[in-house]
């Protein structure tokens, strides 16, 4: 899996959730970046194969290779930004609506501004005078230096997962849930066709600290208010395959469950 990362900090106090509006935000400046249409309008656009704002905003029924990811109710703002597969040829174009967003458009009802701020990919800064120098080489692939069969696995943001056609909301959340989910994901990502997980899953859950967590966001697309709640706490699990935890450890970079691209699903394998 190749993947690009993009951090943003500002020293300013954010909303408890920032997805909701990251997202919206940053969808304004790309179509500002990337829009070559005088009218502005996607329906009968004779542009929309090849362009990014359509793919990542408009098109239906298609699979979004990017997520945002932060933690909620941060002191300041402090997030990153993933591009995935082919996506991450698209940096330049991302990293210039972000810069847009932050400096023209702004965030917030109130469309703040931001002069000073930080902007790193895969860690390293490309501003320079608070104008962007990018890197020549930037994508990184996932890979794992060791394996561990003992973890606590963390749910940091609200986890969708869909079971028996309904989102769980507690402790009938399972390993084998988990691990489908990122799997499925994966082969998404990758514009591969839906398959079983091909490993038996093996791992025992011995603790659950699972609660609900109720989360909304307002749509001003649709003007309502939408849900976005799911499960957070920790698992503790012991006695996982090599193939499982490898599973869970890619679920830490691409996101778990639905509506990844507003930061949720976000895990993190606490090792043992």
């Amino acid at each position: 899996m190749n993947y690009v990362k993009i951090t943003t900090t500002i020293k300013n106090k954010p909303p408890y959730f920032i997805g909701s509006q990251l997202r919206g935000a940053l969808g304004y400046a790309l179509k500002d970046v990337t829009c070559i249409n005088p009218t502005a309008k996607c329906d009968g656009c004779f542009g929309i194969a090849n362009c990014l704002y359509y793919q990542f905003y408009e098109e239906k029924n298609s699979f979004h290779k990017f997520r945002f990811d932060f933690k909620l109710g941060g002191e300041f703002y402090d997030f990153d930004f993933y591009l995935f597969d082919d996506a991450t040829t698209k940096l330049p174009y991302v990293v210039s609506a972000l810069y847009m967003m932050l400096t023209k458009n702004g965030l917030g009802s109130d469309k703040q501004t931001y002069s000073e701020f930080s902007m790193f990919v895969d860690d390293v800064s490309i501003l320079e005078n608070q104008q962007i120098k990018l890197l020549q080489h930037y994508t990184k692939e996932f890979q794992l230096d060791k394996i561990c069969q003992d973890i606590t696995l963390h749910f940091q943001t609200p986890l969708r997962i869909k079971k028996a056609n309904r989102f769980v909301r507690g402790d009938e959340l399972e390993l084998k849930d988990i691990i489908n989910s990122i799997y499925q994901r994966k082969m998404k990502l990758l514009n591969k066709a839906h398959q079983r997980f091909p490993y038996e899953i093996k791992g025992e859950v011995v603790e659950k600290n699972i609660r609900y967590k109720e989360l909304v966001r307002k749509s001003n697309r649709q003007k309502t208010m939408m849900n976005l709640g799911g499960v957070m706490g920790e698992m503790k699990i012991k006695g996982l395959s090599k193939e499982c935890f490898e599973v869970l450890k890619l679920g830490e970079l691409i996101g778990v469950g639905k509506s990844t691209v507003f930061g949720l699903g976000k895990i993190k394998v606490e090792e043992s």
